[in-house]
């Protein structure tokens, strides 16, 4: 197997600052980004952000563990970069644009090397599954946290 890449955008009727606000708070995603299990911080940044954090994902055909290393750009956006796990590699951001007075264009996106273990899980019907599961689950619980918080 290839590349496996997806991303899933949302419309949220909440300012980009407060997406932004809730996506950082990488300690606390696993309350809304369903397939995150767990993460724990490992470095932060010099704003006391996280910077390295170890994490444990349902990617439903298996669970999957990544150290991942990430970067800010508010309210722009996040990135991250694996720096150690079950994927050969594995790349992340959130993209927040301004879509309206108040409102929000998200974008969740993954790319990922599975390599060759979990490339074998990840064929045919299954691979288009996970790929939603992952991006639409995070990109969607997004919009939930947000709505319910502003609102």
């Amino acid at each position: 197997m290839g590349i496996l890449e997806a991303s899933w955008t949302v419309e949220i009727e909440a300012p980009r600052e407060r997406c932004f606000e809730i996506a950082a708070d990488i300690e606390g995603a696993p309350e809304w980004q369903g397939t995150l299990e767990s993460v724990e911080v490992v470095k932060r940044d010099r704003e006391d952000r996280p910077q390295v954090v170890e994490t444990i994902s349902d990617a439903s055909v298996k669970k999957v563990h990544a150290r991942l290393r990430f970067s800010y750009d508010p309210p722009g956006g996040i990135s991250w970069e694996q720096e150690d796990g079950d994927a050969k590699s594995l790349t992340g951001s959130w993209t927040f644009e301004q879509a309206g007075e108040d409102r929000t264009k998200a974008t969740y996106g993954l790319r990922s090397d599975p390599g060759r273990i979990l490339g074998l899980l990840l064929r045919g019907p299954v691979e288009t599954k996970v790929k939603e599961l992952l991006t639409k689950g995070a990109a969607e619980g997004l919009r939930r946290q947000a709505e319910s918080a502003s609102g």
